[in-house]
Parts: C-alpha cells; structure tokens; sequence
C-alpha cells in the first residue's frame, strides 16, 4: 500500500528524516499513518475486512480501532526505512535487539541447513537487514514494479555481508544448495497463494490458500525450522529479533497437516501484536472452488 509513496520526493524526504532520533521519527510515522488512512479507501476496506473475517469477536469500534493502529505502524514502517536504507551499521546495531539468537548458531555450528519462518509484520525489513549484519543468508526477491523502490529495496538487501537473493524462478534446488551451504533461509510463505500452489488451511478458523513450501523444503534440504519474528517496540525503542527455538516432528508425512500448523503458529504470535501484520494485503483472495471472492 505504502509504495505507492515512493516518489524521488519522497525518497529525499526519508533520507533527510533517517537522520532524526528514532522516537521523534517514529511519532512523525506513526502520525503518518493515521493521515493517510482516511484517502486509501480501497486498502481500508481490504483491512477492515480482513479483521472483520479474523476477529468476529471484537465489535465494529474495537475493529476500527485496530484499523487505525494498524496504519499508524505502517506509516512509521515506512519512514524508517531510510534507517535500515542508509543508517550506519553501528546505529543500526543499537536499534535492533535479538532475542534467542543462539538457536540459530547451535544449528549452523552443527551444519544443519536453517529455515527462518519470517511473517509479515512490519518489522520485517528491519530484522532481514539487522540479520546481514550477522549472516550471509539466502531469500528470495520479487522485483517491484516501481523503479525506485526496486533499487532501494535491493539496496537495503545488499548493504551487509554477503547475501543471496534468488527469484522464485530459481526454482527449489538453488534454494536448497544456499542453505546446505550454510546460508540460513529468511521465508516469508504467508501471503495469499494461487490456487494451484497452495492447500487450504485454517487461519484464524478462516479457510485460506497457503504456500505449502516449508514443510516441503525442509524435508527436501533436512532443515530445521526456526520462527523468526520482528517486533517493532513501542515509543521508538527500536526493533526486536525474536529466533524461536527449532520445531520438533517437523515436517511429517502430512504436508497439509505441517502447512495448518505454521498457519496456528502464525496466528498466535499476531495475536501478540495485531496492528503488527500486514492486514492491507489480501490474504483471502484466493477461496476454495465456489466461493466468491471477498474483496
């Protein structure tokens, strides 16, 4: 939704404001967000939809107010970019913390091939270039349509160590090859899926086309699964890290069975933080055969 900012105005206006503190940059981002959200009507209804779908149990005010935190995280996601686009390793050090970091090292110091499990939450960049700084990884990048936010996005991606990006055109193999060469995999597999390459799995007890790759992956490469959550911290105090712990009996015979469980995982951390997800894609425009689409 937000990319639609990226003008060359607006790409010198971040690169002035990444030099504020961040908690002045992010009252700046979060009032941002609030702003805009009553002119992006179609993307509002696309949120107010999906909370509706994903949190019947919240009445239409406590909704609408979701809605609005929502949008006030995109917008200060979106000014602090220019941080994790120009700010200075030592900064950015400083800005991001992590939190059960050694059960990624206890996995690559076995030479086990890793899978972080990374959803959309708005903090995503900002632990994706907090973890260059640490390990030359492997993911993949979908080229943008716009110019500019192409170039920037794949700058941020390169700033730090040695990082592979591969397009989904690469195909399983090349996947599978970085990670047995001991680049951990940053996999963001929660976004709606064509109906030929997803299964149908509950998310929040709503049936969505989900990705079916990690289960798949990690049996093919023998990788262990590790979720890797970002969390952006309240009153600018920066970003969080958080590497769980790897899944045990993962993946089983079951695909459908593995693929429902990253989906119940997924939804009980974004219940943690739910103006955190990334509610203004459409997560349930593909359905099962017969029903319409939603949006």
């Amino acid at each position: 939704m937000l990319s639609t900012l990226y003008s060359l105005p607006a790409v010198v206006l971040l690169w002035l404001l990444h030099f504020l503190p961040l908690p002045l940059l992010a009252v700046i981002g979060s009032g941002l967000g609030r702003l805009l959200m009553p002119f992006s009507r179609k993307r509002r209804a696309v949120v107010a939809l999906n909370l509706a779908w994903c949190f019947p149990e919240l009445d239409e005010a406590a909704r609408r107010d979701l809605a609005r935190r929502h949008f006030a995280a995109l917008g200060r996601s979106f000014l602090e970019h220019g941080l994790i686009w120009w700010g200075s390793r030592r900064r950015l050090e400083k800005l991001v913390h992590f939190e059960g970091e050694q059960h990624l090292q206890e996995q690559l110091a076995a030479g086990r091939p890793v899978i972080l499990l990374a959803p959309h939450f708005v903090g995503l960049d900002a632990g994706g270039g907090a973890l260059g700084m640490r390990y030359d990884c492997v993911s993949i990048y979908a080229k943008q349509s716009n110019p500019l936010i192409d170039r920037l996005l794949l700058r941020g991606r390169h700033r730090f160590g040695n990082q592979q990006l591969l397009s989904r055109q690469d195909g399983v193999r090349a996947t599978v090859k970085a990670m047995k060469s001991g680049r951990p995999f940053y996999y963001l597999p929660d976004l709606n899926a064509r109906r030929r390459d997803a299964v149908f799995v509950p998310f929040f007890g709503v049936p969505a086309a989900t990705i079916s790759g990690l289960p798949r992956l990690a049996r093919v490469a023998n990788a262990a699964v590790l979720p890797c959550v970002t969390r952006m911290l309240p009153g600018g105090a920066g970003y969080r890290v958080e590497i769980g712990a790897p899944w045990t009996d993962y993946p089983t015979d079951d695909v459908v069975a593995d693929t429902a469980r990253m989906n119940a995982w997924l939804e009980g951390v974004v219940r943690t933080m739910p103006e955190q997800y990334y509610w203004v894609h459409r997560r349930f425009k593909t359905r099962p055969p017969g029903e319409a689409r939603p949006y």
